[in-house]
């Protein structure tokens, strides 16, 4: 693919004019997988230091490196999700440079014959709108070892734990053009692979990592010096990243200084980035390929075979809620966003008696994702919990709605059996009855109430009359007070303003 021609879409202004901003990703992503990619060594993580160690791992003189097909299988089902051609034929080449905590003195990779092609990856703007990233490449690494700087003051200590664990560096081309770009790129693509069960993407444990290459240029000039920020492990933080680093290479080059191409370092105590070593060049790694390692031979067969292991991703998966839910793009978009929360929500309107017996009622699958995107969302984020085994289940969530919908109950008495199914996992249907919670839709019985706040406050009707019809929320106020919350809202409105209107 050839950089794309484009009208730029996002520009920086600056006391000297504007200024255009290209970034460009390499993402590691840990390939999900309980043994190293070249040996048979666990891959579990936080365990003691080099304690999960194979002798290959370590370089041992004599140990030969026998690769993990399952590894091969993640790479190939993760570029498959992101629209990637796959290679039947790719190559392991040797990436020399030293380092401590790379025992061999060079690392395993892909360089020249990577074992997925180009593809791409749409992402979701803020504004509403959708820009697709072109990617390069995804090619299988080993993992380097672990520096420990911090235990003693005169020594560093190196652990081999993540020593040859599988990684999949997925490469972007200079497609991006905003902090907001590049932090929905890097949401998406974790989305997608936690989607796969390729990776769990915990940045945390550093599962996920990315290099950021930055530069700016003017509107149309030439592709300006790149420098590449490091090991970024948190999306918040790589935003922050690009941000200072596009600041200071506009403010370097206002100065009349040049841009150093090089690889720094973000500190997210200061916001700063600052410099680690000058970049290397590819002629610096000396490339060339692994001579105890086959080339690998895809066939066509095992391509499908993984392909018809492909969940639903995402963006197919929001389609259909909109379709078969009569969802928002914006609700259907908050409901996929992970794993667990569509399952979650498809089994509460699967097992809502409305939907079944008035033929997928769309105000039911409204309903239940409302309540998940504002009730249950705000729980789980003020407790600190995860949606999976929270104290609401599906099944208890369908009942609530049903509730509601059949007019048993209004939203607002909802909110309180919500907080109380929360605390106790009582069902709704005995909350409501034990308190006494019904709606009240007697028509009759609400208009002898209206008859009596009117006659209480004649003044008030009297401005209503006269045009001041915000008085109207008083009244439906009043008759809430007097109902307890339980009046049916539609009915006490309708009533209103028959009467008020008389």
């Amino acid at each position: 693919m050839n950089m794309p021609q484009e009208k730029p879409r996002y520009l920086v202004e600056s006391e000297t004019g504007q200024w255009e901003v290209i970034i460009g990703l390499e993402v590691h992503a840990q390939a999900a997988s309980k043994t190293k990619l070249f040996s048979g060594a666990p891959t579990s993580f936080a365990a003691d230091p080099n304690t999960k160690v194979a002798p290959v791992d370590g370089a041992f003189p004599g140990m030969l490196p026998v690769l993990n097909e399952f590894c091969v299988r993640q790479a190939v089902k993760t570029g498959l999700g992101l629209n990637a051609e796959i290679n039947l034929f790719s190559r392991f080449d040797r990436k020399n440079y030293f380092y401590p905590d790379l025992p061999a003195g060079y690392q395993i990779s892909q360089f020249y014959h990577p074992i997925v092609g180009e593809g791409y990856l749409d992402i979701d703007l803020e504004d509403g709108t959708q820009q697709r990233i072109r990617i390069e490449r995804l090619h299988l690494e080993q993992d380097a070892g672990k520096s420990v700087h911090d235990l003693n003051p005169h020594s560093s200590f190196i652990d081999l734990n993540r020593a040859g664990t599988a990684l999949m560096e997925i490469v972007t081309y200079p497609d991006l053009r905003s902090a907001e770009e590049v932090m929905a790129f890097v949401k998406k693509l974790r989305m997608i692979l936690r989607y796969l069960g390729t990776s769990d993407g915990n940045m945390e444990e550093g599962s996920l990592r990315a290099d950021v290459n930055v530069s700016v240029r003017r509107p149309g000039a030439e592709l300006g010096t790149r420098v590449e920020v490091k090991n970024v492990n948190s999306i918040r933080f790589i935003g922050q990243a690009v941000n200072y680093e596009v600041q200071r290479q506009i403010e370097v080059l206002e100065a009349g200084e040049s841009i150093t191409q090089e690889t720094r370092l973000y500190d997210p105590t200061t916001g700063e980035t600052r410099s680690m070593r000058s970049k290397e060049d590819t002629a610096d790694y000396r490339y060339f390929p692994d001579p105890d390692l086959r080339p690998i031979h895809l066939t066509l067969d095992f391509i499908e075979s993984v392909r018809a292991d492909l969940p639903e991703l995402p963006d197919e998966k929001r389609t259909r809620f909109m379709e078969d839910y009569g969802l928002s793009f914006y609700d259907a978009s908050l409901l996929v966003g992970d794993t667990v929360t569509p399952e979650f929500f498809e089994e509460a309107v699967t097992h809502s008696e409305i939907w079944l017996k008035e033929n997928k009622s769309v105000q039911v699958s409204k309903l239940v994702a409302n309540w998940m995107i504002t009730e249950l969302f705000a729980m789980l984020k003020k407790e600190g919990k995860e949606i999976e085994g929270n104290p609401i289940t599906p099944a208890a969530l369908a009942a609530l709605v049903d509730l509601i919908v059949t007019d048993v109950i209004s939203g607002r008495i909802a909110k309180d059996v919500f907080q109380e199914m929360w605390h106790t996992q009582q069902d709704p249907k005995k909350i409501v009855e034990e308190k006494g919670l019904v709606q009240i839709t007697d028509v009759g019985q609400l208009g002898e109430m209206i008859d009596s706040i009117l006659e209480a406050n004649q003044n008030m009707v009297e401005q209503y009359r006269a045009g001041k019809e915000k008085l109207f929320g008083f009244f439906v106020g009043q008759m809430m007070k007097k109902t307890q919350g339980k009046a049916n809202p539609k009915l006490v409105n309708d009533l209103l303003k028959e009467k008020l209107n008389a």
